[in-house]
């Protein structure tokens, strides 16, 4: 159930509001085909070993993402991403990736590159992905595998961009930074550079795990940067010819409702689909109450029913200060990430408020 404090309001009318209103379709959507990897990272939010039976269990076949990737077509989306875990694991990868092809999609796919082999690289070099998108923990071998905590993991990785490179696939590079690696990272952005101009995103935000195991949670708050630190690694990546973008919470004050709870642009244009067959507004929204089954409904009613009223959600908690914050501009915090962090949609998070007077002092 979602927090006592959350109503379902009408949405004021600001300009978000009539954007809503006249978005007449998805743009893009991620597909997380599986949650399963390879890698152990400290830091991962959603990772379940290669052999978990339970998620195998619960993995949906070729045809249902195929199905839902039809859906989103008929209704105007170009885009699609495929994700994990390491989406690589799931037994029809090959024939997903070839069917989204085949209904026009521009499609990129996720991996952290350690199960890449001749194979997929054939595949991609003769139906060309939109791009590969792989990250890199570290540049050697002992600072990677400190966050990967899989023996063997750098070579892997190594492996599978050489592989990528052998047969002309593009690929793009990104980073994230943590205290296991921090120590590494003016390392990782040359690295970065030799392979790519384009880094797609370098991340300094982790967030708690979406399936709520408390035990990795631990892992993930250890791996969390100060401030300070992230103004200092942020610096390394600063470069003409090496684009930057840093996760953050792009709101929308616009005079709204002080109540209203998304001000980000969750479930506006894009979508994210779980292994198990969940509509989320976006990757990190897993809060009971805004998720769609869509094994049990379809994607048109998800996206102009259900979404539009997830977003419509208002705190009715007096605690509820967020909004009225002078420092918000500065906040990466968001519906999802005070669900994760406090149990409630309304919630506010610590961690996300100090990194937040750290910003405004610097």
């Amino acid at each position: 159930m979602t927090s006592p404090f959350i109503t379902r309001q009408p949405f004021p009318e600001t300009r978000l509001w009539k954007n809503l209103r006249t978005l007449q379709h998805p743009v893009n959507f991620m597909l997380e085909l599986t949650p399963r990897c390879s890698l152990n990272c400290r830091h991962c939010y959603v990772n379940c070993l290669v052999g978990d039976t339970a998620t195998i269990a619960n993995e949906l076949p070729h045809s249902f993402f195929i199905d839902v990737a039809r859906q989103a077509v008929d209704m105007g989306a170009f885009w699609c991403t495929l994700t994990g875990g390491d989406p690589l694991l799931h037994p029809e990868f090959k024939d997903i990736y070839l069917d989204l092809k085949r209904l026009g999609l521009l499609t990129s796919v996720f991996t952290n590159a350690s199960l890449i082999t001749p194979e997929h690289a054939q595949l991609w070099h003769a139906y060309p992905p939109r791009d590969i998108e792989v990250t890199v923990y570290g540049a050697s071998a002992e600072s990677y595998e400190r966050v990967t905590r899989r023996p063997g993991s750098y070579a892997a990785f190594r492996r599978g961009l050489d592989i990528l490179a052998e047969y002309d696939v593009p690929v793009r590079l990104k980073a994230v930074a943590l205290h296991s690696n921090y120590h590494d990272l003016g390392n990782i952005a040359e690295f970065c550079r030799q392979y790519t101009k384009d880094i797609v995103r370098f991340s300094t935000m982790l967030h708690l795990r979406t399936d709520g195991n408390q035990p990795r949670n631990v892992d993930i708050r250890a791996e969390r940067l100060t401030a300070v630190e992230m103004r200092n690694c942020t610096q390394l990546f600063e470069d003409d010819d090496c684009p930057v973008t840093n996760d953050a919470n792009s709101a929308d004050n616009d005079n709204a409702d002080p109540r209203r709870l998304f001000r980000c642009k969750a479930g506006l244009g894009e979508f994210t689909v779980s292994y198990d067959g969940k509509y989320r507004l976006c990757i990190s929204l897993n809060a009971p109450g805004t998720t769609y089954d869509l094994q049990q409904g379809s994607l048109r009613d998800a996206w102009e029913n259900f979404m539009p009223s997830v977003r419509a959600l208002c705190s009715d908690s007096p605690d509820f200060t967020c909004s009225a914050c002078e420092i918000r501009q500065h906040c990466s915090a968001c519906p999802a990430y005070a669900y994760l962090e406090t149990g409630r949609l309304d919630g506010v998070p610590d961690y996300f408020c100090q990194l937040a007077h750290g910003k405004s002092l610097g």
